[in-house]
């Protein structure tokens, strides 16, 4: 199928269940005491992220490197510890939103993903944007094309993101109203 509007569900190539009460539904799922709080819940078209925020460590470190080191300790714990229910809840959930489930824990300065899903993006660039990409992996920036325009999406995303965020705003408003309009079907 094309890209363009699809549905209610506004710029999707495919036809995917609706994901409005994954953070819910999701902060109803988990085990109590697995996080301080609400885990954060981000959603795209192929992905569920939920990233929840670890208790404090109390004990005192002397440095930020060895505090650094007591942070990857005690997210690498949960993780090992909470396996087999986590891939239990991401089946749930994989099957009721039809998407992949990552996780991650943050705690202090330091944030950990696990297994998160990297999605092929096909496109076609004229030899400008290629000779970009080129000088990136020329220079050592990127090992190949692919990484290199990982790296330059990334790059757009960190320095555009308060317009992004108008963008996806505007996109969801223009949802809104479409499903309020008449049904000409």
């Amino acid at each position: 199928m094309g890209r363009g509007w699809r549905g209610s569900r506004g710029w999707q190539q495919a036809e995917v269940p609706p994901a409005d009460d994954a953070a819910a539904w999701f902060g109803g799922r988990l085990p109590d005491g697995w996080f301080t709080g609400a885990p954060e819940v981000t959603v795209d078209r192929e992905e569920i992220i939920v990233v929840g925020e670890l208790p404090a460590l109390t004990e005192e470190y002397p440095d930020d490197a060895a505090r650094a080191a007591a942070e990857e300790g005690r997210i690498s714990r949960y993780r090992e510890e909470t396996r087999d229910e986590r891939i239990e809840i991401a089946r749930q959930a994989e099957h009721r939103y039809q998407r992949k489930v990552a996780w991650g824990a943050r705690l202090g300065g330091t944030t950990a993903l696990f297994t998160t899903h990297s999605a092929p993006v096909m496109t076609r660039l004229r030899q400008p944007e290629r000779l970009v990409l080129d000088t990136l992996v020329d220079a050592g920036v990127a090992r190949s094309r692919s990484d290199a325009l990982a790296w330059a999406v990334r790059l757009v995303g960190q320095h555009a993101d308060s317009w992004l965020g108008e963008l996806r705003e505007a996109m969801t408003k223009v949802d809104d109203l479409r499903a309020k309009g008449p049904d000409l079907g």
